[in-house]
């Protein structure tokens, strides 16, 4: 018998970042807590900039641009990096159990394989050819279709997030974010606009935005097996999508954390298989006596907070930093990271931190 899964369409009006980043932090939640099936969420955004969980906003945007833009702002719950979105940008957020029979293998790598293969398929329609390149791409020609990014903080259950240009204003882009130049030298690109793509340039002609969503939930049947029931949030879900409304997404505190500390500490900034990684650090003596970890990158409050309290008021000696890191590591505490990696970044914070 075919499994049946929920489809959440919104394709009528673009949403507001606090309605759509909630509708989607609530798929998992539901899922684990409501004993929902597998839930797709497709729509658009009002034109707005969303940052990833761990990102400092103020560092990731120019916000008196956006702001004169009238360019939403937002902070999301997943990892990764900063998002440009729009009416001509489909959006999409799955709340799924991580060992749901359908992923290809376990954690996030596993999850990534199969949503890229997924959304190659429904680009295929519009003859694109698109691949998965790691960590977190999805690429036509050498060029950035979309960006995959994922979090699980509720039991099994976790959020994959991700967003297909449909049609994208580079100048906006271009005017509204900061990024770090960290990011480009890996890429041999003189110009961020150069890695992007879209799907209209792939097809070569005018694509409208519902038969891009068209495309995404018949390529979900057929990777995974399934049949999608279109449906919207039920009484228990609409309540859970007004808390984080009201206690999230438009909340300051919210929007405004992981900010860089403004103090004078060692700055350290690496560009990893896992994402841009950012360390912050002060010494007291020869002890490290405050770190903050922050990037683009994918992970768990929960696991960065026991990184950063595993390497507070340690010795700031290389063998006992990786000792410290070590004795609470495990495997995708942060996807794509290793212990030796976090170890150097950590070092080359301390070295600045010594110039000051």
């Amino acid at each position: 018998m075919t499994e049946t899964w929920r489809l959440f369409r919104n394709t009528t009006r673009p949403l507001s970042t606090a309605e759509g980043l909630a509708v989607d932090d609530t798929l998992p939640q539901s899922v684990a807590l409501n004993g929902s099936c597998p839930v797709l969420h497709l729509y658009s955004f009002v034109p707005s900039a969303i940052v990833g969980k761990y990102q400092d906003i103020e560092a990731a945007l120019r916000l008196d641009r956006c702001e004169a833009r009238g360019i939403e702002v937002n902070r999301r719950s997943t990892g990764g990096g900063t998002v440009i979105m729009g009416p001509r940008v489909v959006s999409l957020g799955l709340g799924i159990e991580l060992d749901h029979p359908g992923l290809d293998g376990g954690g996030v790598g596993g999850l990534f394989n199969t949503m890229s293969r997924i959304l190659a398929d429904a680009l295929a329609v519009f003859g694109i050819r698109a691949c998965f390149q790691p960590r977190n791409d999805l690429e036509v020609a050498g060029r950035k279709i979309a960006g995959l990014s994922a979090a699980s903080e509720v039991g099994k259950s976790l959020l994959f997030h991700t967003s297909l240009l449909v049609d994208f204003d580079v100048d906006l882009m271009l005017d509204i974010m900061n990024t770090p130049l960290v990011k480009l030298s890996d890429k041999g690109y003189s110009c961020f606009s150069q890695r992007m793509t879209t799907v209209e340039s792939g097809a070569g002609r005018r694509v409208e935005v519902g038969a891009v969503v068209d495309a995404v939930a018949a390529a979900f049947e057929r990777g995974f097996g399934i049949r999608f029931r279109e449906d919207e949030p039920d009484a228990w879900e609409r309540r859970t999508i007004q808390e984080f409304i009201d206690n999230r997404y438009t909340s300051r505190d919210w929007i405004f954390s992981h900010k860089h500390p403004r103090a004078r500490m060692g700055v350290s900034r690496v560009k990893t298989p896992g994402g841009l990684l950012e360390i912050y650090l002060a010494l007291a003596g020869a002890s490290i006596e405050n770190v903050v970890i922050t990037g683009d990158f994918f992970s768990t409050t929960e696991d960065v907070n026991r990184l950063e309290k595993a390497l507070k008021w340690t010795s700031a000696r290389e063998d006992r930093i990786a000792e410290n890191l070590s004795r609470i590591w495990k495997d995708d505490m942060i996807y794509g990271l290793d212990v030796p990696t976090l170890t150097r970044a950590v070092l080359e914070a301390k070295t600045n931190q010594e110039r000051l």
